[in-house]
């Protein structure tokens, strides 16, 4: 925990530049997460750009939330240019195992890009995985989320996963899991209310691109980081309700809030975090 002071000083001061192919639902959200953090969003999607603005980037993640062919053709071509420019690449694979057009183009794309990263809820990381997962729309299936009674399990799917992509997998939840080929640690933080605010996901994904582009040989430090400053996040702002009031919308203000007060000091006394694997 004593690294992730230095990641979010890394964050603050080199500013790295995200270049997000996300959805549409929650791209202003991942937006101002990735500024509150100390970053800089660029949510470039078309075909005729993409590869000029990866090459400007410290880091490129791709969310498959609102899926379509047009951004499918962005997804591959940014892909491909990050990874000849050793540029870390975040896949965030919403709804995996919705749909033909979900899976085909995650096929498509583990594939021909090298991720650096993969984040997703416990049905999405299953799918992937190989695993028998279902899911409620986008969201996970409540009887595959990780909970501590199958904590170990969690994490040994996660870790195959990593090996067989060679990427970081990070499992989003109650509990959330970081996995790599050498180890799973799993996080405890975060609040209740974060699972009323559209995008919380998708956002801890921005996060993970900013802390990986600032840190980019560093990858199972920074995504732990990333996941932790969330968590950290999500329940300062449930605190500040109090003094505050208001209602889910209050919550959305105050989770931005505590990401762009976020320091060294604060996420290594509340990282709630424990070695798994």
């Amino acid at each position: 925990m004593e690294c992730f002071g230095e990641i979010l000083d890394m964050v603050r001061r080199k500013g790295p530049v995200v270049h997000s192919i996300t959805n549409y639902v929650t791209v202003n959200d991942c937006a101002n997460i990735i500024l509150a953090a100390g970053g800089s969003p660029i949510m470039a999607d078309d075909a005729a750009e993409v590869e000029q603005i990866v090459a400007l980037s410290s880091a490129l993640v791709i969310n498959i939330g609102t899926l379509n062919e047009r951004t499918v053709a962005s997804m591959l071509a940014a892909g491909k240019r990050a990874n000849a420019l050793n540029i870390p690449v975040v896949l965030d694979p919403v709804g995996a195992g919705a749909s033909d057009l979900r899976n085909d183009t995650l096929r498509r794309l583990l594939q021909d890009v090298r991720f650096a990263v993969i984040k997703g809820n416990s049905s999405e990381i299953r799918f992937l995985a190989g695993e028998k997962a279902t899911a409620r729309g986008v969201d996970s299936d409540e009887g595959v989320m990780v909970s501590e009674g199958n904590i170990s399990e969690a994490a040994r799917m996660a870790s195959s996963l990593s090996a067989a992509t060679g990427a970081v997998v990070v499992v989003s939840g109650r509990i959330d899991i970081v996995a790599h080929t050498k180890g799973a640690w799993a996080v405890s933080n975060g609040d209740p209310l974060m699972t009323r605010v559209t995008g919380t996901g998708c956002m801890t994904a921005a996060i993970v691109g900013c802390c990986v582009g600032a840190a980019p040989t560093e990858l199972p430090q920074a995504s732990l980081c990333a996941v932790c400053a969330m968590g950290v996040a999500g329940e300062v702002a449930a605190e500040n309700m109090g003094a505050v009031g208001g209602g889910t919308g209050t919550y959305r203000a105050l989770l931005l809030d505590a990401m762009s007060s976020m320091d060294g000091p604060t996420i290594t006394c509340r990282a709630n975090l424990r070695h798994v694997v």
